[in-house]
């Protein structure tokens, strides 16, 4: 349309009204709008629970003891729910249970405020249609005591209302008549899980089968203290005042009995917080594995009693991958289905209260409760190490209790501090080779850097606690294990070393460093290697687009010619004597440095990437050099001397 265009008005003549297919509108509903059929029970049970708190309101002085029973008959193939609640007269079938999109409950509370009414949309009973071939309906009103009526209808296209003696007390039973697809659910077993879960929160006891215990008996933590609503009056669960000791094991209870994967180490509450959020529940660390990538949280999400949202982990931090937990709220806004979460302002609050509470449980935990403690930290460090980098409370918290893995089993950051003399030294590599047996001869402990979230905590420690950090693989670091020789080699005796000893892509670098005994270790280019994996053909196929050409900017400085730094002990008594044999003349100083460049060509075959050189071929070549060694010894020589020292002297 054009700038300054006006839309003429639509003649009224012009308008048509909209065709409705019931039929097909009736089976998207019914059949395309919940994820599964088990949500029919939860939205049968639900409208059985607003029944009841339905007939409190409208008749606070009478006498009834709310309850719902749930049946199923396996030979029939049925399963009927069942009520003491208001019922319906026949006007209320017609207007609310048979007109879609027509809810009395939703009416009720936006007339009286009352938030234990859960139903919102008038769609819930359509779900019924999604299992059963027919539903029918019997009911009588508190209303209209002396009278009942039964609604029937297959398929929720056509239905029929017909009058039928009383019910001997006012209430409802819909039974279903279930689809042969959907005969499982017609077994009391299978009803006491489904029923278990989504029922756990409601205030009105729901009984399965002849069953004398509720399913929704387990105490609800949160609860215990609050004054009862009139439904739970009714019910006769009066409230109870737990100690201070006893309400840990109170959340404790409830977290084994509702988790359903992991044992809980610690258990902690959720509260609303004024002027956001009204959400109420309990969180728990689960004792589940977690491995850095990996995601366990488990969160269940009630509205109004009722199970809304079944996985609902997106309210919790990233981090926590070890968290489980159930809440419920009243200001969060469901779906039409009732199975998600509008992501609305309330949404992004409660997601803040929820950090906000397992950063406060583990405060509480970490103070409180020094075992269950030790084993968050055992079961999870890996984590935790992760988490800590994401919140500063965190950090605080953890700096100097979380595990690190090292070279020596798993220390603290402070521990590793003062094994190192002051300095924290952490390894970029995987270890292996003469980098392990460095680290092993160094008789320091070394972080394991390339683990989950490792460099970058100890880096974020070494920061808070003002102390040396040794990146070991770095450029940085290296220099300060590899320290420079006290006089350089003159270059012909460099040119000789390097041909004698490294291979094709490694750099000889003469230095000085501990222990004096090991002399020569060759160090890996990090920056190199991953310049290599990321040119490798396969990367466009293993690694994203996005990620690659940054991995790919930062590596284009990299020459990649040098893959490996042979770092030579000048310091070792061993070169010493190579290196004087050579500059003698000695004829068996070839031999010596064969000796040497077999023994890195064997240690670098054990490390995790691939060796230099063939791996038989130095085999071959130590058991040549014995032999020639050994033959210049002449005979009858003493024994073999304690110390090179002693054979420099001998011979």
């Amino acid at each position: 349309m054009s700038e300054g265009a006006t839309t003429e008005p639509t003649p009224a003549e012009d308008l048509r009204t909209t065709e409705v297919d019931l039929g097909g509108l009736v089976n998207v509903l019914a059949t395309h709008l919940y994820s599964t059929p088990l949500v029919a029970l939860r939205e049968l049970v639900q409208n059985a629970h607003d029944s009841h708190t339905r007939r409190f309101l409208e008749d606070p002085d009478g006498e009834h003891r709310p309850l719902i029973r749930v049946r199923a008959d396996a030979a029939r193939r049925t399963v009927a729910i069942e009520d003491t609640g208001a019922g319906l007269t026949e006007p209320e079938i017609h207007s609310y249970l048979a007109t879609v999109g027509t809810g009395y409950t939703r009416m009720l509370r936006e007339l009286t405020g009352n938030q234990e009414l859960i139903g919102a949309f008038g769609l819930g009973f359509l779900s019924a249609f999604s299992v059963a071939d027919e539903v029918t309906v019997t009911t009588t009103s508190h209303r209209e005591p002396q009278r009942g009526h039964r609604y029937r209808s297959r398929g929720g296209e056509h239905y029929q209302v017909e009058p039928v003696p009383a019910r001997p007390q006012p209430g409802t039973v819909v039974e279903l008549a279930l689809k042969a697809e959907h005969g499982h659910l017609a077994d009391e077993q299978a009803l006491r899980e489904v029923l278990g879960r989504y029922c756990v929160l409601l205030p009105i006891p729901v009984f399965v089968g002849e069953d004398e215990e509720p399913v929704n008996s387990v105490q609800v933590p949160w609860r215990r203290q609050a004054h009862p609503s009139p439904a739970t009056a009714l019910a006769g669960d009066a409230p109870r005042h737990p100690s201070d000791g006893d309400q840990h094991a109170v959340r404790m209870r409830f977290a084994a009995a509702f988790g359903r994967r992991f044992e809980p180490l610690t258990a902690f509450p959720v509260g609303p917080v004024e002027g956001a959020t009204d959400a109420v529940g309990l969180l728990w660390v689960q004792d589940g594995g977690t491995y850095g990538s990996s995601d366990n949280r488990d969160l269940a999400v009630y509205l109004r009693g009722m199970l809304l949202a079944e996985d609902a982990r997106d309210l919790l931090p990233s981090w926590a991958g070890f968290i489980g937990g159930v809440i419920e709220s009243n200001r969060l806004t469901p779906t039409a289905s009732r199975e998600d979460l509008q992501r609305d302002e309330h949404y992004r609050a409660l997601q803040k209260a929820l950090t906000d509470a397992i950063v406060d449980g583990l405060y509480e935990t970490a103070r409180l409760r020094p075992a269950a403690w030790r084993r968050i930290l055992t079961r999870h460090g890996q984590d935790l190490l992760g988490a800590a980098l994401c919140d500063e409370r965190l950090f605080s918290l953890l700096a100097d209790d979380v595990p690190v893995p090292t070279s020596q089993s798993d220390l603290t950051a402070g521990g590793l501090r003062a094994a190192g003399g002051g300095a924290v030294h952490v390894a970029l590599g995987s270890g292996g080779g003469f980098e392990e047996m460095l680290y092993r001869a160094m008789r320091v402990p070394i972080a394991r850097g390339d683990r989950y979230a490792v460099l970058p905590f100890l880096r974020r420690y070494a920061q808070l606690r003002g102390c040396r950090l040794v990146e070991l693989g770095s450029e940085q670091g290296n220099r300060e294990l590899f320290r420079d020789p006290e006089r350089p080699l003159p270059p012909e005796e460099s040119a000789w070393l390097s041909g004698a000893l490294a291979d094709p892509g490694e750099q000889l670098v003469p230095a000085r460093f501990d222990p004096p005994g090991l002399p020569l270790v060759l160090v890996p280019d990090r920056e190199a290697e991953l310049k290599a994996r990321i040119e490798d053909d396969q990367a466009d196929a293993r690694i994203p687009s996005a990620a690659l050409r940054l991995a790919r900017a930062f590596t284009a400085r990299t020459g990649g010619e040098v893959r490996a730094r042979l770092y030579l002990n000048l310091a070792c008594p061993a070169v010493q004597d190579l290196l004087a044999a050579y500059r003698a003349g000695h004829t068996g100083s070839a031999t010596a440095a064969g000796l040497l460049r077999s023994l890195k060509v064997i240690m670098a075959a054990a490390s995790t990437g691939p060796a230099e050189g063939d791996l038989g071929a130095a085999l071959a070549g130590v058991g040549t050099a014995v032999s020639a060694l050994t033959a210049a010894v002449p005979a009858g020589l003493p024994d073999v001397p304690d110390s090179p020292g002693d054979l420099r002297e001998q011979a």
